[in-house]
C-alpha cells in the first residue's frame, strides 16, 4: 500500500469512527433535538466580504517569530532563507490575504535598523514587552517580506509611535517603497532587495493607550496627525495608514481620535480578546466544563456590541463611510500551558476555540460596509494560533481548519440571513443556538453554520429566495469532547470530515446539525 493509499484508509477510518461515535452520543444523550428556521436572502445581495477579514497577526513574542516562523538558513528543519517550509505550505493553503507585523506592543520599542544589513553584525536588543528575552533581529524587515511573498500575503506593518521619531517611520517607508536615486533606497538594494516592495497597510503605532505610550486620545490624535503626515507614498505605492482605536469599550477614545484626526487617516483599528476572566485570573484552555464552554462563547459574540459602538460613533462622524474598521488584534486569551514562559502566551487551541473563530466571522460578515480588515491572534505558538510547532514537528489546531474552510467566503457576495434560533441557555444565562451566514460566488452559494450547543442537535430549515441550487454538498468540524483539541502526539484528533446531514427539498435547504460543531455547505 503507498503512503497515500495508507493516508486515504486511516482519513476513512477516523471518518467513520467519528461518525459512529457522534451517533453513540446522540442516542446516549437523548437529549431533545433544537428546531431553527430562516431563510437565505439570494434576491439581496448584501455587499462584499472582504478576504482581508481572515488575515493574521505575528508579533515578536514567545516563539511566534523565533522557533515558529523562523529557524534560521542553518537549521536542519527545511526551510526556504531561514523560514519554516511546512509553515509556509500550510499559510498557503489557507490563502492568507494579509499579516500584521511586528507587533503588538512590540511595534511601539522596534526600531527598523536593528533588522537590516547582515544578521551577524544586527544589534541584540531587549524585548521588554515579553519576557525580557534578548531579541537577535535575525528577522528583520527584508525576511519580514521575503516572507509575505512566500505565502502570497499583503504586508500590514506597525510603526513605532511610543518611542520611535517621525522621521524613523518616514526613512523606513522610503527604505521599503522608493524606487529612485536616494540613500535609503540605495541602502536597499546593498542589503540583497532591487526592487521596492508594496506596502499597502501601515500602522501608526499600536495600543498607545497602554502599552504603545499609555497616551490620552488627545494626546494621541495629535501625534497621530503628525507622524501620519510623513507617511509618504512614493513610486506608486498608496499607504493605508491606520489609526490606533479602541481597545475593549472605550468608545471615548474612538470619538476623540476620529473628531481629531479622522480626515487624515484611512483606517481605525480595533482589539477585542475574549476572556470570560479577569485579566489577573484567566481560564486554562484544556480540561475545562460547560459552564466555560459557554462562558467564553458568550463573551466572544459580544464583539457584536464592540463594532456596532464604534460604527455608531463612525458613522456619526464619517457618515460617508470614508474611514474603515480594522480589528486587527481578535481571539481568545487564556492562561499559559504548564511549564510554559507566562510571558510567552503560549496556549492550546480546541474545538471551543474553533467555535470561537466561526461565531466571529459571521459578526465580520454583517459589517461589511465598514470591517473591511481583521487578524486573528497570532499566526503561530501564541494565544489563539493557527499552528503549533516543537522542534522540528508541526499541528494544526482547530481554529486553522474553520480559516481553511471558511476561505470559501473570502472576496464573495453576503446573502442576508434571516434566522430564528433557538436558545441555548446555561446557568440562568442563554445565547442563540445556531449561527449562520451565507455567501455568493458565481452561482454557488456557500453557507456556514455554527451550533453552539454542547449537547444537542439542532434542526435547521432556511428557505431559499433568490437562490438557485439542486445539489448540496458540506464538511463538518465537530469531535466528541468540549476541549478536544491536537497535540503533535495525536494531531488529528480535530479536523474536517465530510458531511451528510443537508439536503434540499421543497426550495428549502434542511440541515441537521450536531451539537459543538462547525458546517460549511456548497449549493450549486
Amino acid at each position: 500500500m503507498t503512503r497515500r493509499h495508507l493516508a486515504v484508509a486511516r482519513h476513512f477510518v477516523w471518518t467513520l469512527a467519528l461518525t459512529l461515535s457522534l451517533a453513540c452520543l446522540a442516542t446516549a444523550r437523548g437529549a431533545e433535538t433544537l428546531t431553527a428556521t430562516g431563510s437565505i436572502r439570494g434576491d439581496q445581495p448584501g455587499g462584499q466580504i472582504s478576504r482581508h477579514l481572515y488575515g493574521h497577526f505575528a508579533e515578536h513574542l514567545g516563539r511566534c517569530i523565533y522557533d515558529g516562523i523562523w529557524v534560521g538558513d542553518d537549521s536542519d528543519i527545511p526551510n526556504t532563507r531561514g523560514i519554516r517550509n511546512d509553515i509556509v505550505e500550510a499559510l498557503r493553503a489557507i490563502d492568507i490575504p494579509n499579516l500584521r507585523w511586528p507587533g503588538g506592543c512590540y511595534a511601539d520599542n522596534y526600531h527598523w535598523r536593528d533588522g537590516i544589513g547582515p544578521r551577524d553584525q544586527r544589534p541584540k536588543t531587549i524585548n521588554t514587552f515579553w519576557g525580557d528575552v534578548i531579541d537577535t533581529n535575525a528577522f528583520g524587515t527584508h525576511e519580514f517580506l521575503d516572507l509575505c511573498e512566500l505565502i502570497g500575503a499583503e504586508p500590514y506593518i506597525a510603526g513605532n509611535v511610543g518611542s520611535g521619531t517621525p522621521q524613523e517611520m518616514r526613512d523606513w517607508i522610503e527604505y521599503m517603497t522608493f524606487d529612485g536615486d536616494s540613500t535609503l533606497a540605495n541602502l536597499r538594494r546593498e542589503n540583497g532587495r532591487e526592487e521596492p516592495w508594496k506596502i499597502p497597510y501601515f500602522g501608526v503605532g499600536n495600543e498607545n493607550w497602554g502599552c504603545g505610550g499609555n497616551m490620552r486620545p488627545e494626546y494621541y490624535a495629535d501625534l497621530y496627525r503628525r507622524y501620519a503626515s510623513y507617511c509618504n507614498n512614493y513610486s506608486g505605492n498608496r499607504l493605508r495608514r491606520v489609526a490606533c482605536g479602541p481597545g475593549g469599550e472605550d468608545t471615548n477614545w474612538t470619538r476623540v481620535v476620529m473628531e481629531r484626526a479622522g480626515n487624515r487617516m484611512q483606517a481605525l483599528s480595533q482589539h477585542y480578546y475574549t476572556l470570560a476572566a479577569p485579566w489577573s485570573d484567566k481560564r486554562p484552555a484544556t480540561g475545562f466544563d460547560e459552564e466555560a464552554w459557554f462562558a467564553i462563547l458568550r463573551d466572544c459574540l459580544k464583539m457584536e456590541d464592540r463594532i456596532a459602538e464604534t460604527e455608531a460613533i463612525m458613522n456619526e462622524l464619517d457618515p460617508r463611510g470614508r474611514v474603515k474598521l480594522y480589528v486587527d488584534e481578535w481571539g481568545t486569551w487564556y492562561r499559559g500551558e504548564p511549564g510554559s514562559n507566562p510571558a510567552f502566551l503560549y496556549q492550546q487551541n480546541s474545538l471551543r476555540d474553533a467555535l470561537v473563530a466561526a461565531l466571529t466571522f459571521h459578526v465580520f460578515h454583517e459589517h461589511t460596509d465598514r470591517v473591511k480588515m481583521a487578524n486573528i491572534a497570532q499566526t503561530v505558538n501564541v494565544l489563539q494560533a493557527m499552528i503549533l510547532t516543537e522542534g522540528e514537528r508541526m499541528v494544526l489546531t482547530p481554529t486553522y481548519h474553520v480559516f481553511e474552510m471558511y476561505k470559501v467566503h473570502h472576496d464573495s457576495t453576503r446573502l442576508p440571513v434571516e434566522l430564528e434560533s433557538p436558545e441555548y441557555a446555561h446557568d440562568g444565562e442563554g445565547i442563540p443556538a445556531v449561527s449562520v451566514s451565507a455567501s455568493r460566488k458565481g452561482q454557488v452559494v456557500h453557507v456556514s453554520l455554527a451550533n453552539t450547543h454542547a449537547t444537542n442537535d439542532v434542526s435547521v430549515s432556511l428557505t431559499l429566495p433568490g437562490v438557485d441550487a439542486s445539489s448540496v454538498t458540506g464538511r463538518v468540524l465537530t469531535a466528541d469532547e468540549l476541549d478536544a483539541h491536537n497535540t503533535f502526539d495525536q494531531p488529528e484528533q480535530v479536523q474536517p470530515a465530510e458531511f451528510s446531514g443537508a439536503k434540499l427539498a421543497d426550495d428549502k435547504l434542511e440541515v441537521k446539525l450536531p451539537p459543538r460543531s462547525v458546517v460549511v455547505l456548497e449549493l450549486k
